[in-house]
């Protein structure tokens, strides 16, 4: 449980990098290591409310990661199905509310069903709000948003000249969402890899060299606390 004195980010989005590079450094084929990363998901979660965390947001799958093999690629998506299958009397229980970002349209039926489907029974839910990215992309996620913003402005309904940050907030796949407070990436990359670019631009940011699977609630834990010594400044300066 955090201290009195610790105030812990609202919002904390994590890059979960290195689950690939866990398995192979074990002689293992990398679906091994998605599979134990998918383990770690589950205890960060678990450990998420206790830490005063209210919203995560996960990336588990980019609009880049088609590129891998075709193996891969069925073994993560057999992956996120059987994790929604397994986890859903969990969440539901553990009043975690689920859902998912990004373009779905790429995705088969029945993973698209299973999201729809806990999606809607756990909207009630409000101890922690779970968001999943898959099929995600920053920039994808921009370009889909303008173009509904394009559409309206064509139709007529939207003047260009009201498109604000919030007008263009409301149209991301975000948009009932805080933005992250807190963005922490796994495995020594320092790269944001087109992960929330709109959403996370003054978010504090938080590189560990610990692969995914090897990443523990303590050692999240130790990262809110360093981040709770942070000042947040958003562009302003310390009045003396």
């Amino acid at each position: 449980m955090p201290s009195d004195s610790f105030t812990p980010p609202q919002h904390v989005a994590i890059i979960m990098d290195g689950n690939g590079r866990w398995a192979t450094g074990r002689g293992w084929p990398r679906l091994v290591g998605h599979r134990k990363g998918a383990e770690r998901v589950k205890e960060i979660v678990a450990a998420s409310p206790d830490l005063g965390i209210k919203w995560l947001t996960i990336y588990a799958f980019s609009t880049e990661n088609w590129k891998r093999s075709t193996e891969e690629v069925l073994g993560l998506m057999g992956l996120f199905s059987r994790y929604i299958e397994r986890e859903a009397d969990r969440i539901a229980t553990d009043s975690v509310r689920m859902r998912f970002i990004g373009d779905r349209t790429r995705l088969d039926s029945r993973l698209r069903g299973l999201m729809d489907g806990i999606e809607a029974r756990t909207a009630g839910n409000n101890r922690l709000n779970l968001t999943v990215a898959i099929n995600y992309g920053g920039r994808d996620e921009i370009l889909r948003a303008t173009r509904a913003l394009a559409v309206r402005v064509a139709e007529g309904t939207l003047d260009p000249a009201a498109i604000d940050d919030a007008v263009m907030s409301g149209m991301l796949d975000t948009a009932d969402l805080p933005d992250p407070d807190l963005v922490i990436r796994t495995s020594g990359e320092t790269r944001t890899s087109n992960f929330l670019p709109w959403q996370a631009a003054y978010a504090e940011y938080e590189f560990t060299p610990t692969l995914w699977p090897d990443f523990s609630p303590a050692e999240f834990a130790q990262i809110l606390a360093r981040y709770s010594s942070r000042e947040r400044r958003f562009g302003g300066v310390v009045k003396a």
